[in-house]
C-alpha cells in the first residue's frame, strides 16, 4: 500500500481538509496504478515519446491527491500542475509536496502550482490528464469569490464545498470544457455524489460528446454519502 501524503501545515479553517472523497482519488490512483493503466497509455495522440505529459488538478486543495501521483510516479513522464484559486491552498498544496518528497520519498516529478480558475488558464488540447473533486454539496447558492487580496476570507472553504443546485453548476463548467482542453486520448477523473444525479450527468455528457467515452471507475459509499469517480476518455 502506498502511503498517504502527510499535510505539514494544515489551515482547515480556509482549506479543505481531505476527507473520503480524497482517499476514494488515492485508492483509485493506487489501483490504477498497480493494473499498469498509466505504463498502457503511456502517451496521447498530441505527445511524442518520452515527451511529458501535462497532469492537472484542478482546486487542489491541501495538495494530497497531487502529491499522491507525483510522488509515487504513477503517471510515468508526467508533468504535474496543482491549481487553485485559493491562496492559502496552494501554499499548502507546495508544503505538502515539498515535505513528502523529501530525504527518502520516491523520485521527485516535476510538480509545480497555479493560481486559476478552473481551465481557464490552459490552452486547447493541452492537457493529458485531469482530476477533479469538485464542491459537489447541494446549495441554494455560491458564495462570491472574495478579492485575491482578502486571503483571510471565509468563503475560501465554502467554495470549497458547495455547488449550487444540485451540486453541479462548479462541475457543470468543467464538463463543458472538457472537449476544449483534453488532449487526444487524453483522460478526465471527476467525482460526483448522489445528490448530483449522476448517471443523468453522465447521459447528457454523451449525447452532447459523441467523441468521449466514459466510465464509473470506483463508487464507494462513504457513511450516508454516495460517492462515484468517472472517468472522461476523449477519443478523438
Amino acid at each position: 500500500m502506498l502511503p498517504t501524503p502527510v499535510v505539514p501545515t494544515p489551515d482547515y479553517s480556509r482549506v479543505y481538509e481531505p476527507a473520503e472523497d480524497s482517499f476514494l482519488f488515492l485508492d483509485l490512483f493506487e489501483q490504477l496504478h498497480d493494473a499498469g493503466h498509466f505504463a498502457r497509455t503511456s502517451s496521447t495522440a498530441s505527445r511524442q515519446p518520452g515527451e511529458l505529459r501535462v497532469v492537472v488538478e484542478l482546486g487542489a486543495g491541501s495538495g494530497v491527491v497531487s502529491t499522491f501521483i507525483a510522488a509515487n510516479r504513477i503517471i510515468p513522464n508526467a508533468f504535474h500542475i496543482a491549481t487553485d484559486i485559493n491562496a492559502t491552498a496552494l501554499e499548502t498544496t507546495r508544503n505538502t509536496f515539498a515535505h513528502n518528497c523529501g530525504a527518502g520519498a520516491p523520485a521527485e516529478a516535476p510538480f509545480d502550482v497555479l493560481r486559476a480558475s478552473l481551465t481557464d488558464a490552459f490552452r486547447p488540447h493541452e492537457i493529458d490528464v485531469l482530476l477533479f473533486n469538485p464542491p459537489y454539496v447541494p446549495s441554494e447558492e455560491i458564495p462570491p469569490v472574495p478579492s485575491v487580496q482578502d486571503d483571510a476570507s471565509d468563503s475560501w472553504l465554502d467554495l470549497a464545498l458547495v455547488g449550487g443546485h444540485d451540486g453541479m453548476l462548479v462541475t457543470g463548467q468543467v464538463l463543458a470544457s472538457l472537449n476544449s482542453v483534453l488532449a487526444p486520448q487524453g483522460e478526465a477523473y471527476i467525482l460526483f455524489c448522489a445528490r448530483n444525479n449522476h448517471p443523468q450527468v453522465v447521459q447528457r455528457f454523451r449525447q452532447k460528446n459523441p467523441n468521449f467515452s466514459v466510465d464509473c471507475v470506483i463508487a464507494r459509499k462513504c457513511g450516508w454519502e454516495e460517492l462515484a469517480i468517472y472517468r472522461f476518455t476523449k477519443l478523438s
